[in-house]
């Protein structure tokens, strides 16, 4: 689908998106619980609908309530026969969910997009000695299930990996230690993760000086009712128009809350001045909205950007692409970018989404200086359905 969006004043309010990375985070833990509960404010994005489908085939019963953003999960959960487990292209789901699959079952088969199984779960396959791997462009099988023990991984992979153990650890019968070797990266998710877990009644013991996470065995996840709040990920694309003269009121966002991307804020302000340096690797989810408003203000130096490359897209070398329709004067390295100030102008030719949601997102910032035409900007529904619906709320001319 190819979104034409012509240049427009933008004005108004809106409440910010349901956090994905929260609703992932309480809708599995809700899933692993024995009792009844609601999980409200859910944005029904296509991650998480690939989570409530994985939730579905590990065997816990849940009602989506669309109308009224809400999951109803029952007491009642089954054991199926050799599960598969759609992850479509979510890799928050595919991470996290799979060792929680491999503590209750002895065979899983994983499956997803193209990209998805291409990113792959390499630290899982390192780690997990003794589990049988079998994986192909369509999918990954296992044979052997989760055992309590020590594992070591490094923190500068993806937090998603810590996660996954954190969540799937406390089930098994014994007592477990996860060790980073290297430095975290993305901190901030495993905080998130870490405040999720302590609210179902799951113990763990995080010594940050020594890297560690002590996981004590048996433990039952005791659920209640939680609402998700705004997702200051999604927050940063409709509030960088306000730095390029529109009027947007951003509610519903929780001021004290442990997301990374909260950062935002302070980044589009550094990078109103020249000369700035800005390392994203708390925030890797931010660098195609960042290196975009870098590109129409006065450039910028991003460094620790390698993650970029192992996200839906290699997202440095596809904005970067995109950018340089634009007449952008961009430099990837092997692990940062350089955004060169140049003057901006409006692209001969339409511009490319790389079936990438924040690549999307990204672009429609340019409608800001030109009118701009997106193609492949359907990909949006990964995080965010209405993003596009919002920005006509607020006066954009999209066709």
């Amino acid at each position: 689908m190819v979104i034409n969006i012509q240049k427009s004043k933008l004005t108004g309010k809106l409440t910010a998106r349901p956090s994905k990375s929260f609703a992932h985070r309480y809708l599995i833990a809700s899933a692993l619980s024995e009792n009844e509960s609601i999980i409200s404010n859910v944005d029904f994005s296509n991650d998480i609908n690939a989570t409530l489908n994985c939730i579905y085939a590990y065997g816990k019963s849940h009602i989506k309530d669309f109308e009224n953003h809400k999951v109803n999960f029952s007491n009642k959960s089954t054991k199926n026969f050799n599960p598969t487990f759609d992850c479509n292209e979510s890799g928050t789901t595919l991470r996290v969910f799979f060792p929680i699959a491999l503590q209750k079952y002895e065979q899983t088969n994983f499956i997803g997009s193209d990209r998805l199984i291409e990113r792959g779960i390499d630290i899982y396959q390192n780690i997990f000695t003794h589990i049988l791997f079998d994986k192909d462009k369509y999918s990954i099988k296992t044979k052997g299930k989760l055992s309590a023990g020590k594992y070591e991984l490094p923190g500068n992979v993806s937090s998603q990996y810590i996660s996954g153990l954190l969540y799937a650890l406390p089930l098994l019968p014994d007592e477990s230690t996860i060790h980073i070797t290297t430095k975290l990266e993305s901190k901030n998710y495993i905080l998130m993760t870490l405040e999720v877990l302590k609210k179902y009644g799951i113990e763990i013991i995080y010594n940050q000086a020594l890297d560690t996470f002590k996981t004590p065995g048996n433990q039952k996840y005791i659920a209640n009712d939680y609402s998700i709040e705004g997702d200051y990920s999604n927050a940063a694309f409709i509030d960088a128009f306000n730095y390029f003269g529109n009027e947007i009121i951003l509610e519903g966002l929780n001021e004290n809350s442990l997301q990374s991307d909260k950062v935002y804020k302070e980044y589009f302000d550094k990078l109103t001045d020249k000369n700035c340096e800005i390392d994203i690797s708390n925030c890797i989810d931010l660098g195609p909205i960042l290196i975009t408003f870098a590109a129409l203000k006065n450039g910028a130096r991003f460094v620790n950007t390698s993650r970029l490359k192992i996200k839906e897209s290699n997202r440095g070398n596809a904005i970067a692409t995109e950018l340089r329709k634009c007449n952008a004067d961009i430099d990837i390295l092997d692990n940062e970018i350089i955004v060169n100030k140049k003057d901006l102008s409006k692209p001969a030719i339409t511009l490319y989404s790389h079936n990438d949601h924040r690549i999307a997102m990204s672009l429609s910032l340019l409608s800001t200086q030109f009118d701009i035409s997106i193609n492949g900007a359907e990909c949006v529904s990964k995080s965010y359905p209405g993003y596009f619906d919002d920005l006509k709320k607020l006066g954009a001319i999209i066709s």
